[in-house]
């Protein structure tokens, strides 16, 4: 795999990455998996508390967010080992970190320090607050981000306490956010020759995604409540209940609710002044979702495709990991990619994406398995001997 050529957009470009968990980490896999030389940083001995993450007796998160890296060990919070992330930085175009804010700093590594003897290094800085601000020196983790963004208080069945995503949303958008910072500071950099800061909050990068939440209530003293599985006023819109399961159906649109209740062979429901248009389907959105479940729940799941497809109404089996490895469509898009692992022999995992026809992502290589497992690779290019390794592992530096 380390063998493939590397046909990513961004291959040349090279990223130290500093970050641990999540959000610089997936800042990281993203650059990576689009052709960038990623180097992972880690502490010596038990390194990222990321190769522990994850269900199941293998930690498989890690071979995802690790992949397409070379890691490397060093002790940052000594001189020596900020030395030697000086001399990774030596040809580097992109430092990726999520430390509380103030700790570069505070190791003789902030933006000031470093573009003093890097300009043209793109630092890409994420917390949960921002660098800046009454609340920059709290800690923050992602479920603080989706809190104070907003996400958690509308999620969930409005009888009961906020709800989370069942994946660590926060923290991947503010990586998500982070990353597109940074390639708009290297095509910035085209012009002006000089790096500069990304400074992605993983609150805003929550708030981003709000949609219309802040105006409702700035303009109208709206405020959006949890709603369940629904998006209030938009019906139908909802997952239904199946004879052997369940289905996705959004018939929400005019036209595609016509199509809807020709499909439920009831194509007078799409003229009933109850339900014509979308204001009206809104205000009996709890009333139409009955009316519709009442129907799926007398199809199987295959009968209510079949169905959907021929009157090309939008909708969908509601995946899991069985359906995802079994669809045809996840094949033939190569959705899904195999990744050898020294215990399981390989490990299946979601490709890279999105998808360049001229410079296609790629996985060209598994995650560093242990920790500091490319030092002498690494390092021995900035001109270290084997003694010269042996010594600093001896001493707890790498």
């Amino acid at each position: 795999m380390t063998d493939n050529p590397n046909t990513g957009a961004l291959a040349g470009i090279k990223v130290i990455e500093l970050g641990q968990l999540i959000a610089g980490p997936f800042c990281g896999q993203l650059l990576g998996d689009m052709g960038a030389d990623v180097i992972k940083v880690e502490p010596p001995g038990a390194g990222d508390p990321m190769r522990t993450w994850g269900n199941g007796p293998h930690k498989l998160w890690w071979q995802v967010i690790a992949r397409n890296k070379r890691g490397v060990s060093a002790n940052l919070r000594v001189p020596e080992g900020q030395d030697l992330l000086r001399r990774l930085l030596e040809g580097a175009d992109i430092l990726i970190e999520n430390f509380k804010p103030a700790t570069m700093e505070k190791w003789g590594l902030g933006p000031a320090e470093l573009h003093a003897q890097f300009p043209r290094l793109i630092i890409v800085r994420m917390s949960g607050y921002g660098q800046t601000g009454p609340y920059s020196g709290r800690a923050g983790y992602g479920g603080i981000g989706e809190a104070m963004g907003g996400w958690r208080a509308i999620v969930g069945d409005p009888d009961r306490p906020p709800a989370r995503m069942g994946v660590s949303i926060g923290d991947t958008l503010a990586a998500t956010y982070g990353c597109m910072g940074a390639l708009a500071a290297l095509h910035a950099r085209q012009a002006s020759g000089k790096g500069q800061v990304v400074d992605s909050a993983l609150y805003e990068a929550v708030l981003q995604v709000m949609e219309s939440v802040v105006p409702e209530y700035a303009a109208m003293g709206l405020v959006r409540q949890r709603s369940g599985s629904i998006l209030p006023g938009i019906a139908p819109s909802n997952v239904y209940p199946c004879s052997d399961g369940e289905y996705m159906i959004g018939g929400n649109g005019d036209t595609v609710f016509a199509r809807l209740c020709a499909a439920m062979a009831r194509p007078e429901l799409a003229e009933d002044p109850r339900y014509a248009t979308h204001i009206a389907r809104g205000e009996r959105q709890t009333e139409l979702d009955a009316l519709i479940a009442r129907w799926t729940c007398t199809k199987t799941v295959d009968e209510l495709e079949a169905l959907m497809i021929a009157h090309s109404v939008p909708a969908g089996r509601v995946y899991r990991g069985p359906e995802m490895l079994a669809d045809p469509h996840f094949a033939a898009r190569e959705a899904l990619a195999r990744v050898p692992h020294p215990d399981l022999g390989e490990v299946t995992m979601q490709a890279p994406m999105p998808k360049l026809s001229a410079n296609p992502s790629q996985i060209r290589r598994p995650a560093p398995q242990r920790v500091g497992e490319h030092n002498a690779e690494v390092y021995g290019a900035l001109g270290l001997d084997a003694a010269a390794l042996a010594d600093l592992t001896a001493r707890g530096i790498i």
